[in-house]
This record gives structure tokens, C-alpha cells and sequence, in this order.
């Protein structure tokens, strides 16, 4: 069955200059490949008539659906409409539906509908108009060559209602009958890429021809994908599934496409549970994490950085005399930290984390990398001592990865000890 091509044009000269991060794109590949479909194409152009004349031209005469994004505001930069028009030969008009849109817009807000806010109306003549519920530009759609254009806003939380809305809907209504692409995540933690690459090539060569398998490597996770294009693939994929499942075991951390802050949050959250931090070398990374996450007041009681000694013992009640004899980066200290943040907040769980960050600070004793991490509640407070030497950020990351890893563990009732305690123990103190 034919698969259906959809090609991406992002325009703007700031993308183009790196001024902006393009977002956009990766926004609209995730949510087509969501609804079982997939990009095919991405082309960025700058503001240039001729060049976005060429290329809107180009790619809808090898595409089912084209989204155009950007170049729809009411500055002299904005060039979509113009050149859309130019490409199907029609004139730009001052669309009503667009205008209303525009008066209403303005009315909400107490703004004056001015001349170049009303260029935002003045659009192909001809095109559908696809609904902006939130921004003052609506986007616009036209068949050319036997492909869908449609143009849409570069502000992400504009275009991103709009895909929801409308345009995904769209799609589906109008190729009802292709068998679409579904893909299945499976976010993993504590094992390298390669790792789990050796692991599933040795433990299941059979991998069947219909289902694809990939990986993409985002700094502290490896999301293994599984992608089925028909639907015998998704059959041999639920097979390859529950292979997976038994081979990676609890290095999965969900079987959703799921953050670990979220899939922490969602545990504490189905328990009733709440979680403390207490940190050191990650400067507050472990509960800004837990915080970004939407309803994670339900569960998050109280997060302290407790960088100096000072603060570890007035806000945590480590013994000053225990920081002087064993140093702040120890068993002893992370102990008591989790203690004092059980204490003082009243929390179920607490996390503690203390190390040398880098880069200086390390010394052959305690050299940079080192971290000493301590979780559990106030029946069971377990420690371990880690080694990940790398750069500062990259430590902070894994070591906020690795506690609220472990809390998510606990949470499980997942006694086995994960495999980046073998690999990352570090030996030379206590």
C-alpha cells in the first residue's frame, strides 16, 4: 500500500542564522508519527520570495501533504501568503473569515486593528482557513498538484493547537484507507546504547523483517523504538514487545513514552505518596525535574541545596562533627541528609546526593565524578557510591537520573540491583 508523503517547509531567516532553535519541526514530526505517520522531508528556507517560491513548488509536486510553517505575522518578513499565492496563480485578498478572526482577536484583548495586524487577513484567494484558537493568525490550506498545502504560524503553541484541531484530523479524513506507521518506545535507563544493541543481538537474532528497530540516545536515556509500517508488523511487534520486555527487564523505565521525572511523579501519584530532596552536587537538578512535571505539588514536599556544611547542618541536622571527621562527600553524610529530609518535611521518600561535580575539587581519594547517593524511607535507607567522570553537566544530569532511578525502583518493589552499580561502583573509599 502506498505511504503516505508528507514533507515539512520551515521558513524565517532566523532559522537560518541560529537565532531561533527550530522546535517547530521536531513538534510536528513527533505528533504525525503519535497519529501513524511520518515525515518524509524538511527543508528550511530563509525569508526569500524566489527561494520559497521554488521550494513550495518543488515539494508539493512530490508530496500527499506539505506544512509550510512560518511567515504568517503582519510584519514586511512575513512572506507565506505572497508566496503561496504566487505559486497556485491566484490573487491575495483580504479574506472575511480571517478579518473576523482578526476584529475578534483584537476586541479580546483591547488592541486597535491596525493596518499591518491586517495584512494577517490578506491571504490567497481561494484558500480554507485552518483555525488558530489561540493566535492572531489563522492558517490557511489549498489544493496544488494533487497535494495539500497548508500554512501554519511559527509560534509553537499556536501551531501546536492546530495540529490537534485540525490538521491531524484532516490527514485522517483524507487518506482514510493507508495503512499508517506506529511506533513503540520503550525509554531505558542504566544501559548504554550499545549495550542493549549486543544484548538484543545476541539474545534474539531473529529479529523479524517487519518490524524496524532503532534507537536514539538522549542524555541520560536511550529510547528503543519499535516501528511497524503494516499490520503484520504490529502483530511481529508485540511479539518483539514482550522479548524486550524480558530481556531488559527493569532497565525499562516504562512502557509508555514517558520521562523518568514523569514516570516518578505518575507512581507517587497512583500510591499517594509524597518524595523530599536533599542535594549537593546537582545544585537542585533532581527537584526542578520533579516540579516541571504537571501535578507535581500532589507529590513534592520540600527540595533543599544544601551546598555549604553550614546549610546541611542547620536545615538537614547532619552532625558538624561527622562532616569534619568523614568529609561531606560520604556514606555518613548522605545518610543523615536523607534522614533530615525525611524530618523535616514529613515525606514518604528522600533523596540525598553528594559529590565532587568537577571539574577541580577531586582529589585521589575522592576524585571528580565521584558521588555518593542515599533514598528510601524512614524504614529503609539504602547508599551507594558512584563514579561517572565526564563533564559537570553531564555528571548532574546522570546523578539526578540515577536518584530519582532508584526511588522509582522503590516504588516498584524492584529488588534487583540495576547493572550501573556494577559498572559505575566505585572502590576506592568508603
Amino acid at each position: 500500500m502506498k505511504k503516505l508523503q508528507i514533507q515539512l517547509l520551515l521558513t524565517g531567516d532566523e532559522l537560518m542564522s541560529g537565532d531561533i532553535v527550530d522546535s517547530n519541526s521536531a513538534m510536528i514530526a513527533k505528533k504525525l508519527q503519535l497519529a501513524g505517520y511520518a515525515v518524509s522531508k524538511r527543508v528550511t528556507v530563509g525569508d526569500d520570495i524566489a527561494l520559497m517560491k521554488q521550494e513550495i513548488a518543488v515539494l508539493a509536486a512530490a508530496s500527499d501533504v506539505l506544512i509550510v510553517n512560518g511567515g504568517l505575522g503582519p510584519t514586511v518578513d512575513d512572506l507565506t501568503a505572497e508566496v503561496l499565492a504566487q505559486v497556485i496563480g491566484q490573487p491575495l485578498e483580504e479574506h472575511a473569515q480571517a478579518l473576523g478572526h482578526l476584529e475578534a482577536w483584537c476586541e479580546k484583548r483591547n488592541f486597535k486593528l491596525d493596518g499591518p495586524n491586517r495584512k494577517q487577513a490578506l491571504l490567497p484567494k481561494g484558500v480554507a482557513i485552518v483555525p488558530n484558537p489561540i493566535g492572531s493568525a489563522v492558517g490557511f490550506s489549498v489544493n496544488h498538484n494533487n497535494c495539500w498545502v497548508v500554512c501554519t504560524p511559527g509560534v509553537p503553541s499556536e501551531l501546536e493547537k492546530m495540529l490537534d484541531q485540525t490538521i491531524l484530523p484532516e490527514i485522517d479524513k483524507r487518506f482514510p484507507t493507508l495503512d499508517k506507521t506506529t511506533v513503540t518506545h520503550l525509554p531505558v535507563f542504566g544501559l548504554g546504547e550499545s549495550k542493549v544493541q549486543q544484548m538484543i543481538s545476541e539474545r534474539i537474532p531473529d529479529w523479524p523483517e517487519e518490524v524496524e528497530l532503532g534507537f536514539r540516545a538522549s542524555l541520560p536515556i536511550i529510547d528503543v523504538k519499535l516501528t511497524a509500517k503494516s499490520q503484520e508488523g504490529e502483530k511481529a511487534r508485540d511479539v518483539c514487545l514482550a522479548r524486550l520486555k524480558a530481556l531488559l527487564g527493569a532497565h525499562i523505565i516504562s512502557e509508555k513514552d514517558e520521562t523518568l521525572p514523569q514516570r516518578v511523579v505518575g507512581l507517587l501519584q497512583q500510591q499517594g505518596k509524597t518524595i523530599a530532596t536533599a542535594e549537593s552536587c546537582t545544585g537542585g537538578l533532581i527537584a526542578s525535574q520533579i516540579t516541571a512535571i504537571a501535578g507535581a505539588s500532589s507529590v513534592f514536599e520540600m527540595g533543599v541545596v544544601s551546598y555549604s556544611n553550614r546549610i546541611k547542618s542547620h536545615l538537614l541536622s547532619v552532625d558538624p562533627d561527622v562532616i569534619e571527621a568523614q568529609g561531606a562527600v560520604s556514606r555518613e553524610v548522605v545518610y543523615q541528609m536523607v534522614e533530615g529530609a525525611l524530618s523535616q518535611s514529613g515525606s514518604d521518600y528522600a533523596i540525598a546526593v553528594s559529590g565532587v561535580a568537577g571539574p577541580d575539587g577531586g582529589t585521589d581519594e575522592k576524585p571528580v565524578g565521584s558521588v555518593w547517593v542515599a533514598w528510601g524511607d524512614s524504614q529503609n535507607i539504602e547508599t551507594e557510591l558512584l563514579y561517572f567522570p565526564g563533564p559537570r553537566g553531564y555528571f548532574q544530569q546522570v546523578v539526578a537520573a540515577v536518584g530519582l532511578d532508584l526511588i522509582r525502583r522503590r516504588l516498584l518493589g524492584i529488588e534487583e540491583e540495576p547493572l550501573y552499580f556494577k559498572q559505575r561502583k566505585f572502590k576506592g573509599y568508603r
